[in-house]
């Protein structure tokens, strides 16, 4: 995964990578997730061996590092960013729209981060 767009190098970025459209985008309580915190930087973060399936990505850039996403009304205050940049309207963007197959062979996604405030 690569990520583009940060505005900053503040805080960490939140990665959130599952195969449950339940799960999705806040796979906290997804029994099969991965999910992990990296300093917050542009570039490549590699997420290592998946099994083969459906998946989808989302990312938080928790700039205040307070471990969660921070909104204003309903509107992210932080970044975010998921796999495959669906357009973002009013929420987040479905599993679907979202989602990529893994089938064995190396798959890269390039993310790009949306701020709103």
């Amino acid at each position: 995964m690569v990520l583009e767009g940060l505005r900053s190098t503040r805080g960490q970025i939140l990665v959130c990578v599952t195969r449950s459209a339940d799960h999705f985008p806040d796979c906290t309580k997804d029994p099969d997730k991965r999910h992990f915190a990296v300093a917050a930087r542009s570039g490549a973060i590699p997420l290592g061996l998946v099994a083969p399936g459906d998946y989808a990505i989302a990312i938080v850039h928790d700039e205040n590092g307070n471990g969660k996403l921070d909104t204003f009304a309903g509107i992210p205050r932080e970044g975010v960013g998921f796999s495959r940049n669906p357009v973002l309207r009013f929420g987040a963007p479905s599993f679907r729209s979202a989602g990529f197959p893994v089938a064995g062979a190396p798959v890269e996604q390039a993310i790009r981060l949306k701020y709103f405030l």
